[in-house]
């Protein structure tokens, strides 16, 4: 394995330290869930991939065949964190926000996670009734 080779594959493996540093840091450190979504879904997925890249990279100059583990790793880590942090932000949405304090969608449909159909509107009217009262 040459130098250069050797240098590369540290830097990215200080880059991945150094992302999964900052990215933890930020899961502990930011106020809501929705600020904590930014550390584990930008910085931590950068240094997880940084370090995969090194791991392809150091099996490639040693074996001298591409790992393909590292890659579909990359690959689906990449794929599922955003994908991910769209989900619990729609559930913070949902779970903390009052619709009052949403601003204008400007669609057609409105806000995805308020769209109400009229069978669960008909049934949160009811919940305020009396048990056997006629409403």
């Amino acid at each position: 394995m040459s130098g250069i080779v050797e240098i590369l594959i540290s830097v990215f493996i200080v880059l991945g330290g150094v992302f999964g540093l900052v990215g933890s840091f930020g899961l502990v450190k930011l106020g809501n869930t929705i600020q904590r979504l930014h550390g584990p879904t930008k910085a931590t997925t950068l240094g997880i991939g940084c370090a995969l890249i090194a791991s392809m990279l150091y099996f490639f100059s040693s074996k001298g065949s591409v790992s393909f583990h590292e890659l579909l790793i990359t690959l689906f880590l990449f794929l599922t964190a955003p994908i991910s942090a769209n989900f619990i932000a729609k559930a913070y949405i949902v779970r903390n926000i009052e619709r009052h304090e949403l601003p204008a969608s400007g669609g057609e449909y409105g806000w995805s996670v308020y769209d109400d159909p009229p069978a669960l509107n008909q049934e949160k009217e009811n919940e305020g009734a009396r048990p056997g009262s006629i409403t």
